[in-house]
């Protein structure tokens, strides 16, 4: 009985995992699409009419879609057992991306474009890492 109940743990622990690296690689793939959105919108915003609504709607789905990463982070680390570090990833992220708002709001550019610059390349990096780890861990 204690063999079976061990056995039915390690598996549900096994599909919590996979559930939350999956959930983990979807949030930072998330993360990166919006930040290149945002890098596309910033250039529509110097160009055209609707480019200054389209990066404030680009800006709220992308604040949104780190805080998904930072969900994600802890649904994989604490109940699928893999490591914190993703944690402090998506924390630094969110704070970063509550810098840009602060930022854009306060019309800022010469902070707001190289933090944004920045931060497309953490997260192409981090997306990079995510990925290499789920693909070392499969094979």
């Amino acid at each position: 009985m204690a063999v079976e109940t061990t056995t039915a743990k390690t598996a549900m622990t096994a599909t919590a995992a996979a559930r939350g690296s999956a959930f983990l690689r979807v949030s930072i793939g998330l993360q990166t699409l919006t930040l290149f959105f945002q890098a596309v919108s910033a250039g529509l915003l110097l160009s055209t009419s609707y480019g200054e609504t389209l990066h404030a709607v680009g800006a709220r789905v992308t604040y949104g879609a780190t805080m998904l990463y930072v969900l994600a982070a802890v649904l994989a680390w604490k109940p699928g057992g893999g490591s914190p570090r993703p944690i402090l990833y998506s924390t630094g992220f969110l704070v970063l991306s509550s810098v840009q708002v602060v930022l854009g709001i306060a019309h800022v550019p010469a902070l707001h474009v190289p933090l944004g610059v920045a931060m497309f390349g953490l997260t192409v990096l981090d997306l990079g890492r995510v990925l290499a780890t789920t693909a070392s861990s499969r094979a």
